[in-house]
């Protein structure tokens, strides 16, 4: 595992909420219990497993859910997620969150999101740049991050996701809180959800206005199988999509020809039985067919993962030696939301790093 944490790595498909620390959602779910909230005995044998059923993943999301609603919570979790990513050495996080509204505390999808700041600039593990000034990183910095003589700096964007339960003008309000908060980090919209709820066409105006006002945008797209609305999805033709499980020749024909980057899961997507076992696992097939793919966690506290695991996971699994990963980190670059001045400092990153590795 060490060589795989050192690789500097980029991470475009975390969830908020789902990537909260065991020992966080352990001493929050007690203050609930404690109140009355919750019955915690129901929820403590979930939250100490590693190796969570998919009923107790859907336990411990309903938990979560109950968890975050409150602007301290939200800020304490956020902070906590980037410091996580940080100690894995993820140079560039985009993190992705639903914004909330919580009436009964005046919470509304604003004030979520300003909390969710407040969190970014709470972090001290790293110097956190979340897109509110242009990047002043010169040759000595990077030099300097590069071989720990100075103190690290990670690169942190936003996603506001579209939850697949919402309406249109509900999805249309996200939209909007995304272009008034561009200057904040936030570079693109997701949309999310439980993957048998809702209907594509309900949220294609709000993609679309999205687009047109110059939001990237990526699809969980192919959680389940739904021919009609991968094609769709495929024809719509997002900057990214993710997990991509459940596709028909038809549908991977479209997508290696449209070349449309694929954010793969690889734990997620076993954990859910989404994909039944490794070895069968898509990553392969588009891996040889030199189709653009990122690694990533999906939800790091739910599934019991991190990055590192992941890239360990995937060498592991497929024999990919350390050149093989390292260049696989590397390509991720292209794939970012954030502007071409971040993507050109990260490419250096990347490139200093290589010159002092040693590959198999």
């Amino acid at each position: 595992m060490e060589w795989c944490v050192s690789i500097p790595k980029i991470e475009l498909h975390a969830h908020l909420n789902g990537s909260i620390r065991d020992s966080t959602l352990l001493e929050l779910a007690r203050v609930l219990g404690e109140k009355g909230v919750i019955a915690f005995s129901d929820v403590e044998h979930v939250i100490v497993k590693d190796d969570r059923s998919l009923h107790e993943v859907f336990k411990l999301f309903d938990l979560i859910h109950i968890l975050t609603s409150d602007h301290a919570t939200v800020t304490r979790i956020t902070q906590e997620v980037v410091e996580d990513f940080a100690s894995e050495n993820v140079v560039y996080l985009e993190l992705r969150t639903t914004p909330k509204r919580n009436e009964s505390i005046g919470m509304s999808k604003r004030s979520y999101m300003e909390a969710v700041m407040e969190g970014l600039r709470a972090v001290n593990a790293v110097d956190v740049d979340f897109g509110c000034q242009k990047s002043t990183m010169n040759n000595k910095n990077m030099n300097d991050v590069c071989n720990g003589t100075a103190r690290k700096k990670m690169y942190v964007r936003l996603l506001l996701s579209i939850d697949r339960r919402e309406t249109t003008e509900a999805a249309m309000e996200t939209v909007k809180l995304a272009l008034e908060m561009r200057d904040l980090g936030v570079v693109g919209i997701d949309l999310s959800g439980n993957p048998i709820v809702g209907e594509w066409t309900t949220f294609l105006p709000a993609l679309r206005f999205a687009r047109d006002q110059g939001l990237q945008i990526t699809l969980h797209c192919g959680e389940v199988p739904n021919k009609k609305e991968i094609q769709s999805m495929l024809d719509f033709q997002p900057q990214r999509v993710g997990h991509a499980c459940c596709f028909e020749e038809e549908e991977w024909r479209k997508l290696k020809l449209s070349k449309i980057p694929v954010e793969i899961c690889l734990t997620s997507n076993i954990r859910t039985e989404t994909i039944s076992s490794i070895d069968i696992h898509h990553f392969v097939d588009l891996y040889k067919a030199q189709h653009p793919l990122v690694l990533c966690t999906d939800d790091t506290g739910v599934f019991a993962t991190s990055i590192s695991r992941e890239y360990h996971l995937a060498a592991s699994a497929f024999g990919l030696g350390r050149r093989e990963m390292f260049d696989l980190a590397k390509n991720s670059v292209e794939f970012i939301f954030a502007d071409d001045g971040v993507k050109q400092d990260l490419k250096e990153i990347f490139d200093l790093t290589e010159g002092s590795w040693i590959y198999d």
